[in-house]
């Protein structure tokens, strides 16, 4: 870190300790830090999820069910939603919950505007009714921009769009959001935002079709891993990174600071592009496991370049990510190669998030 990272700032533990915090998405990777994170912060923590989709899971490893009031059910069931928020009271909410895979979402685009546009909406009207929520930020994607592979970085006033269901609705969660905050929260006094974030690499990520996740899984096997497009470049942050964000944000909106209702939360310029294949060439050395193969996929739909502009949440939240893309990947492997010889999932997040909270 330079000496002008050292001024940035860090969540106020005050501020969090007590906070009834209603958290979706409990049961996934982010899902699962933040978790652990928001209760190491001494908030109290309802988690709405389905359960874990595969194993191993974070949620299963880190013993997430043991730490928050863990309640699996599906948002896009309103009935199943307001029994669930029936008599419980939330200061704070992070929206996390989501199908987050882009070609996921070509096999089933009908599930994944459900969920993430849907499941968003009913959420948002449910909490409608909730007489003390003080602010919610609804997470959505760096993907939600009209890209174009023209190569620049995207800035929150860009035209939103997505040429893939995943990047749609997501694009469509960000037209929700706007228009509930005008019309519903903004005038009962509930700062309602989004954030913008993806390409997030860490510990205790198994998902299929994530470049870390399918990695390790490969190395685990003594194969080779398939890479589809080593050349297209990717806003990769740490976990850590992107949850301080999150946080961050929701802390300045239920502080009821005056800031922008959407930020985009990503890397520093200099690791904005970073390409796939270079991330994947650091992940197997670390690993120590055998090189990538370059499998293309001509059918595929995925953008060349990706890349968003984290300016204005440096500016307004005085934050920026404390990780290069190198040492995110050597955080993440380091991750994964203990818990591998057995070390105990959660114990390695709250070293993690230890160490992080002292890297300022």
């Amino acid at each position: 870190m330079d000496g002008g990272d050292r001024a940035l700032a860090s969540l106020n533990r005050e501020f969090w300790r007590g906070k009834r915090i209603l958290l979706t998405g409990h049961t996934g990777f982010k899902g699962g830090w933040a978790a652990i994170w928001l209760t190491r912060l001494g908030a109290q923590v309802t988690g709405l999820s389905l359960p874990p989709d595969q194993a191993p899971n974070l949620y299963d490893l880190a013993r997430v069910e043991n730490l928050v009031d863990s309640i699996l059910l599906d948002l896009t069931d309103p009935t199943a939603l307001a029994r669930a928020l029936d008599g419980r009271a939330f200061d704070l909410v992070l929206h996390m919950a989501a199908q987050s895979l882009v070609r996921a979402s070509v096999a089933n685009p009908i599930g994944t505007f459900m969920t993430n546009v849907m499941g968003t909406a009913y959420l948002l009207e449910a909490l409608r009714a909730q007489p003390s929520l003080l602010a919610a930020v609804v997470v959505t994607s760096d993907k939600v921009y009209a890209n174009r592979d023209q190569g620049r970085a995207f800035l929150e006033g860009d035209c939103l769009g997505g040429k893939d269901p995943y990047s749609a609705s997501k694009a469509a969660a960000e037209l929700l959001v706007s228009s509930y905050a005008q019309t519903f929260y903004d005038k009962a006094g509930v700062h309602l935002a989004s954030a913008r974030a993806g390409n997030v690499i860490g510990g205790g990520d198994f998902s299929r079709d994530r470049l870390v996740a399918d990695i390790v899984r490969a190395a685990r096997a003594g194969r080779q891993v398939s890479i589809r497009h080593p050349e297209a470049t990717r806003p990769w942050q740490h976990v850590l990174d992107c949850l301080m964000a999150y946080l961050a944000y929701l802390e300045a909106l239920g502080a009821r600071r005056e800031i922008p209702r959407a930020l985009n939360l990503g890397p520093r310029p200099e690791d904005r592009t970073v390409t796939v294949g270079e991330l994947a060439t650091l992940a197997v050395e670390g690993l120590g496991s055998k090189p990538w193969r370059h499998d293309p996929d001509p059918a595929s739909i995925e953008a060349k370049s990706l890349a968003i502009d984290a300016t204005l949440a440096r500016r307004t939240l005085g934050i920026a990510s404390r990780f290069s893309a190198e040492q995110a990947i050597k955080l993440s492997v380091e991750w994964y190669a203990r818990q591998a010889a057995g070390e105990d999932a959660l114990t390695l997040c709250c070293e993690q998030i230890e160490t992080y909270e002292a890297s300022r």
